[in-house]
């Protein structure tokens, strides 16, 4: 190798979804691996309207350099919406970047130096991990059961360990699909307040929800200003846009700028100027209910499937919202070897290990219901529950 690379590349990990997604372009594999919306629910038409409008009222301006921060009308929209879910916001508060993973980039810029704990739930999100890990966290992971992250071992933790900050997805999380009650998380915030942490609060999938009653965030609880709220149009929109935005405190947001300044100078001017657009003059909210009704049909789908075709002995989360079913497999299974059996069977989900940032999780794995249609839904979990019985079978002869 040629080349003297920064000690940092050595922790540097490819993304596991993104390596099961190349194996899953295979002709015929039923994919529950990737965290994708369905393609065919993108607003096409609004999109293309909206765009259009963005050129003809810009004109040059909307394909010039802009402001770090983001398009002031945008940020506005977004802080407005921040209020009406209970966060105090500004769009001095409103921060703008390329899909809600720059923000967690930018953000492990700021606080992390190498060796400096970073709790995460156990599970946690896997593209939090590979970016908290690639500048050198220690990881804390913290126990978490039906409500999310559990307050007693948070606490514990924060006394013992004396971390930068503490990352959470409460609402639907990513991999599990689980939501923290409003009691955890006045807990969370007391936490907060108690100890003077910062918290992240990745919120991208909280638009999602299907059945019961929708929980504030987590950042509107917070009575210190400590959380750091992130979100995302990638999941009510559409991903290719790579749009998301920060809501904090006005002196980490003048932080997050000289960051960003360094990386990219801004996100896409045009792509903005577009998203507002379709926020004020297309049928947004409509959309939202749209995608709402067809995902909560794919989720219902996968569930009636697995109860009535997963052996006894397999174990998975029903959810309210979001993407993910989460599976937890008798012990002794372990998902990433058996996926290769999966994919010959032309089925493919995600194995849970990588989500555990301190190991563990052999015998779990994520199914998204999101991007595949009912007859497929029903189809791929057949081939599942084929597999599993057979190896479950396996297991037990030779326990016997």
């Amino acid at each position: 190798m040629p080349y003297a690379f920064a000690e940092r590349v050595g922790r540097m990990q490819s993304s596991a979804i993104r390596e099961i997604l190349k194996i899953t372009e295979s002709p015929g594999v039923i994919s529950f691996a990737g965290g994708l919306p369905a393609p065919e629910m993108f607003p096409l038409d609004a999109l293309r309207k909206a765009v259009n409008d963005a050129l003809d009222e810009g004109g040059a301006t909307a394909l010039q350099y802009s402001t770090t921060e983001g398009y002031l009308p945008l940020r506005e929209k977004i802080a407005g919406t921040m209020r009406e879910k209970g966060v105090d916001a500004e769009p001095e508060n409103v921060f703008l970047t390329n899909g809600s993973q720059q923000a967690l980039d930018l953000l492990a810029k700021l606080f992390i130096d190498p060796g400096d704990a970073v709790i995460v739930e156990n599970p946690s999100y896997l593209g939090a991990i590979q970016v908290f890990r690639s500048y050198q966290a220690r990881f804390v992971a913290v126990p978490t059961d039906e409500g999310g992250i559990v307050t007693e071992a948070l606490e514990k933790a924060i006394r013992e360990q004396r971390p930068k900050f503490i990352y959470l997805t409460p609402t639907f999380k990513n991999p599990t699909g689980i939501t923290m009650p409003r009691e955890r998380r006045e807990a969370v915030a007391a936490l907060l307040e108690k100890y003077r942490i910062p918290l992240i609060e990745d919120d991208p999938y909280s638009e999602l929800r299907y059945a019961g009653e929708a929980v504030p965030p987590l950042k509107s609880f917070d009575r210190t200003a400590r959380t750091i709220y992130l979100s995302t149009f990638s999941k009510t929109i559409a991903p290719g846009l790579r749009l998301g935005w920060v809501v904090a405190e006005k002196d980490l947001v003048s932080k997050l700028i000289l960051a960003k300044q360094g990386t990219d100078l801004h996100t896409s001017t045009l792509v903005q100027r577009a998203v507002y657009r379709y926020l004020t003059a297309a049928d947004a909210s409509g959309h939202i209910k749209t995608i709402r009704r067809e995902y909560g049909r794919r989720r219902e789908t996968m569930i009636r499937a697995m109860r009535e075709q997963f052996p006894p002995g397999v174990a998975w989360t029903e959810p309210e919202g979001g993407m993910f079913l989460w599976v937890t497999l008798p012990p002794g299974l372990d998902s990433g070897t058996l996926l290769e059996e999966a994919v010959a069977e032309k089925v493919a989900y995600v194995p849970g290990a990588p989500f555990f940032a301190t190991g563990g999780g052999e015998n779990c794995l994520r199914l998204n219901f999101s991007n595949t249609p009912p007859a497929s839904i029903k189809d791929g979990i057949g081939r599942l529950a084929r597999l599993l019985g057979r190896r479950m079978a396996n297991q037990d002869g030779t326990r016997g």
